[in-house]
């Protein structure tokens, strides 16, 4: 840790204490505003008329029975849009023979290729009135052959999802550092497993997708208010598919019901709703069903493993992995095939590993597409490496626990840099599993699990050690496509103080829960001598306040980082604005300026200060009393950048630093399986997170639950399953079950404190490890049932564990 760092650490009153969340008051009384309480003149509503097929030619389009609905307004045609629009812009190149994928706010190219896909918008004057013209229209279909199956798409002769691509593979890439064909040939042992797969789930935030748009035909001006995520991408997207320009497109998100990265897609929507606002020359809104929100909201990323090998030693050390991947994007890459890339991030996992060799190729099906979802495609990859582990300790005989303790990376190791070149910032995995260990009294447990047997219950006891890697170097696009012109990370922020001497903060990052509005407040106040209270932080985001940098927003756990670096940045400014008005007036050097209790005092002369009212009315009503250079330098306002310390990887060797911190979280649970059920009752879960120097205690805990949760839902409830004909068959809360507090055990909690050397204040991006409880609970249900089976599937419903306890998939693991 740098003296820097502990210095500014030293001097914090407000910063590190668990404060109660200032969005918490109005969000209790209702008072909040999301997106669908804002009342706007005029507002017309759009309702979407969406695909019943997986893959079909649009044969004809009759809008005629629609138009004689009372109320209705208008509507948006697939023709229209491909005259009006662009194709939105990709990530990866074309491919080597044939033409790149068309993707467009309706279906495009004549053809439907998911179930769900809009087809034609129709807006209304009100809600109903648009559902009812929606479902007037008449859609004239041709069905086509479609592959639901990442499988089934690779295979030769498997029905094309987008015909002029020639090929169902959007990406391949091959991953290989180390040696692994000598790590494989020389081990002791040799762990294979034929298949593995993760399951298809999504995060289900409380608010779906909600966008209003706004046109001014006087200014050609669009103002669009919504949950978004990623408001500078989000406007790039649309200006460039639109053809108008990003200057003149005012995204604002207020409060948000949740997005965890799916709400990253919000720009496809918006587009469709926006040019139907200008063609019908009304302020329109959209507000997302949760079956529309399961159809096309934002899945996870679906991944197959092939071939997975362990190269393990006799005294327990992993060397090394390899296997292939079939990463299922479903009908429309959007944000994908960088998930191709960003799972590099946490190569080793939270291991030691030397050698590792990875084919990962991005799959189209005719399946809804996949977007951002909390850990994004990391998850994925150290859920495979958790399995294995797991299997390797079964297969061998060797303690669970021990194995990983030797195998993890070790204290005195960090900064640790991994086979590809990251360098993962501080943490102490052993002494965050022995905490987790302890929490769920460990050694009781396997005494329980002894005296279980042969009473029809089975006790189980599982580990998941994760990593949530934050603030991305976006130069990891490159290994997609190496022409893309993005590198490291900025974020902006701005301070300012008001005419009455008020304090006012704006940052470019946007919150959806996760108290941005407190953390700011607790670093401002530090740095300014103020109140917690006395700072004022402006609700969600607004693209016009000029705080916003080309990667602003909320992804990629880097608030902590980059919002907060931005904001510390920005203060300082005002802070030396402050201190040269003071300066000035109090006629002291502005070194000599101390900021305490509102106050800007001269230093061991506490007679001598100006409240920041005083010099705020100085500044805005009587510059003419500052020095010339001081009231012309002078404006009370700072706004500030913070950049990411990143440099460009090796491109051909895939290799350099990808991310800035690592927080880790460690899981560990005890649970209990009826033999005649298969039915899953957690009696012990605990958590044990390290997310670096804390900036509010309180806020950390209550994303580790929330992340939590999540997990535990996906592992044992969540699934978006389709049948053989394309067709959703868990659309919506019916047959889509997400966890409510019935389905909870009690957590137990406890914490790690690892400073990052990298941050402004020690603190470390945190709040995706929702893939620890897959890990954890897929570990636990393999300890309880033992060799008979092996849980090779991340997703375990009842069913799947009854297999498993009837001997499902054991011929596919192999110990050499």
């Amino acid at each position: 840790m740098t003296t820097t760092t502990q210095a500014s650490r030293d001097t914090r009153k407000w910063t590190g204490r668990a404060m109660p969340r200032k969005e918490d008051d109005r969000l209790l009384r209702a008072e909040g505003e999301f997106g669908d309480d804002t009342p706007v003149h005029r507002l017309g509503y759009v309702f979407f008329v969406r695909s019943p097929y997986a893959h079909a030619r649009i044969i004809g389009i009759d809008v005629s029975a629609a138009t004689r609905v009372p109320g209705y307004l208008g509507c948006l045609l697939p023709d229209e849009v491909e005259t009006l629009t662009e194709p939105f812009m990709e990530i990866q190149g074309p491919p080597e023979d044939g033409e790149p994928e068309v993707d467009r706010c309706l279906a495009s190219g004549g053809v439907v290729r998911f179930v769900g896909e809009p087809v034609v918008a129709v807006a209304a004057d009100s809600r109903e009135a648009a559902r009812d013209a929606a479902a007037a229209v008449t859609v004239d279909y041709e069905p086509l052959p479609h592959v639901v199956d990442a499988r089934d798409a690779v295979a030769e002769g498997a029905p094309l999802v987008h015909t002029q691509t020639n090929t169902n593979v959007a990406w391949e890439g091959d991953y290989d550092w180390g040696d692994i064909e000598f790590a494989l040939t020389h081990a002791d042992h040799v762990i294979s497993v034929d298949e593995m797969h993760f399951h298809r789930f999504s995060s289900t935030p409380l608010e779906c997708m909600v966008i209003t748009v706004e046109y001014d035909a006087g200014t050609n001006s669009f103002h669009i208010t919504g949950g978004c995520a990623m408001p500078q991408i989000t406007t790039l997207m649309m200006a460039s598919a639109m053809r108008h320009p990003a200057e003149r497109i005012r995204i604002v998100s207020k409060d948000i019901g949740g997005s965890f990265g799916i709400k990253i897609g919000m720009y496809v929507p918006a587009t469709a709703v926006a040019l139907l606002a200008r063609k019908l020359r009304r302020p329109l809104r959209w507000t997302e069903t949760r079956t529309e929100h399961h159809y096309m909201g934002g899945h996870g990323n679906e991944r197959w493993f092939h071939n997975i090998k362990m190269a393990v030693q006799d005294d327990g050390t992993v060397l090394g992995l390899s296997y292939d991947a079939l990463d299922d994007v479903g009908a429309y890459t959007r944000y994908e095939p960088l998930g191709g890339a960003i799972w590099t991030q946490v190569a080793n996992a939270c291991y030691q590993l030397k050698h590792l060799k990875v084919r990962y190729r991005s799959v189209y099906t005719n399946k809804g597409p996949v977007h951002p979802n909390r850990g994004y495609s990391r998850l994925q990859h150290m859920w495979v490496v958790e399995r294995m582990m797991d299997i390797a300790a079964h297969k061998l005989g060797l303690d669970p626990v021990e194995f990983r303790l030797q195998n993890y990376v070790q204290p005195d190791q960090y900064p640790y840099t991994t086979v590809n070149g990251c360098v993962y910032d501080s943490g102490d995995l052993p002494l965050s599993l022995r905490k987790a260990l302890d929490l769920i009294d460990y050694d009781e447990a396997r005494r329980l699990q002894g005296q279980a047997r042969g009473t029809g219950k089975r006790i189980g006891i599982g580990i998941g050690s994760t990593l949530d890697s934050g603030t991305n170097n976006f130069a990891q696009a490159r290994l997609i496509n190496e022409h893309l012109p993005f590198a490291g990370n900025t974020e902006g922020g701005l301070v300012r103080l008001g005419a009455d001497g008020s304090v006012y903060a704006v940052t470019g990052g946007v919150a959806f829960g996760q108290g941005h509005e407190t953390t700011v407040a607790q670093v401002v106040a530090d740095l300014l001598g103020v109140g917690y209270d006395d700072v004022i932080v402006h609700r969600g985001g607004d693209s016009a306040l000029s705080a916003q940098t080309g990667f602003s927003g909320s992804y990629a756990s880097q608030f902590a980082v980059t919002g907060i670096g931005a904001i510390l940045n920005a203060t300082k400014k005002l802070v030396r604005e402050i201190q040269l008005v003071a300066g000035a007036v109090l006629g002291a050097p502005a070194d000599d300026i101390v900021l305490e209790g509102g106050l800007a005092k001269v230093r061991h002369d506490n007679e001598r200060a100006l409240p920041f009212d005083a010099i705020a009315g100085i500044v805005h009503f009587s510059p003419g009393s500052l020095p010339a250079e001081v009231a012309e330098e002078v404006g009370l306002v700072g706004r500030a950048v913070y950049r990411a310390p990143f440099e460009l990887p090796n491109l051909e060797r895939k290799y350099g630093n990808l991310t800035l911190t690592y927080a880790t979280q460690i899981h560990a649970c005890v649970l209990e399986i009826d033999e005649e059920t298969g039915q899953i009752t957690i009696l012990r879960y605990a958590m044990v997170d390290d997310c670096g120097t804390p900036i509010n205690p309180m806020v950390i805990e209550g994303q580790v639950h929330g992340a939590t949760v999540h997990g535990i839902s996906a592992a044992l409830f969540e699934d978006f399953a389709y049948n053989a004909d394309g067709q959703l068959i868990t659309a919506n809360f019916y047959d889509y079950h997400a966890a409510t507090p019935y389905d909870m055990p009690s957590l137990r909690y406890d914490s790690v404190v690892s400073p990052s050397p990298f941050t402004p204040v020690g603190a470390k991006g945190m709040g995706e490890g929702g893939g620890a409880p897959l890990h954890t609970i897929c570990s636990a249900i393999q300890d309880a049932i033992g060799d008979t089976g092996m849980i090779l599937d991340s997703h375990n419903p009842p069913e799947s564990v009854l297999r498993a306890l009837r001997g499902a998939d054991a011929e596919k693991v192999k110990v050499d």
